[in-house]
This record gives C-alpha cells, sequence and structure tokens, in this order.
C-alpha cells in the first residue's frame, strides 16, 4: 500500500519532496497493517491553492485506496517556498535561564 500511495501521488503530482510514512504500528491493528499513513509533499501544482484544496487533490488521487484499505491519512502539503521556510534548522534556545542557572 504505501508503494502504491507513493507511485500514484509522485504521477499525480510529480513533487519535489515526498514521504510516504507507515504509522500503522501506532494504532490498534494486526502486526504489519498498512492503514494509517503520513504524507508530506512538496509540489509546484499546490501554488495559489489554500490548504482545503490541497487535501482536496491528494484524497482525489487516492480516493479508490481512501474507499478501501487506509483507515486514517494524515496529510502535510506544501508548496516549495513554504517548504524552504519550514526546511530551515530552528533556533537553538539558550542554554542558560533567566535567572543564570542552566
Amino acid at each position: 500500500m504505501q508503494q502504491q500511495i507513493e507511485a500514484k501521488l509522485a504521477a499525480a503530482l510529480s513533487p519535489s519532496h515526498l514521504e510516504v510514512i507507515n504509522e500503522s504500528y501506532m494504532h490498534r491493528v494486526a502486526p504489519g497493517s498498512e492503514s494509517h499513513f503520513k504524507v508530506v509533499v512538496v509540489s509546484q501544482a499546490f501554488e495559489g491553492q489554500r490548504l482545503l484544496g490541497r487535501h482536496r487533490q491528494v484524497n482525489g488521487v487516492l480516493a479508490e485506496e481512501l474507499a478501501g484499505a487506509i483507515h486514517a491519512l494524515a496529510l502535510h502539503t506544501y508548496t516549495e517556498q513554504e517548504w524552504q521556510q519550514r526546511e530551515q534548522a530552528p533556533t537553538t534556545p539558550s542554554c542558560v535561564s533567566k535567572n543564570g542557572l542552566s
């Protein structure tokens, strides 16, 4: 199922970054299940779209899988620019607290 999701999204969205993570093990399902996934996809296809439109687009691509084997799908959809901003390392908090002790 994971490979099928990857192939369909790659063909439909030509993503520059795609992660499909099977999170089924985190749920009460039989060992080896492929029913809960997290998808991170970065695509120019999302330019000018609101979040809901992006999710509808991905759900449309995976309609067959969502009607059957997939129980849960967490979507993280980004444009190239959004991904570049997100990809930057967050600032590291100071090791010294306000009272001078760490």
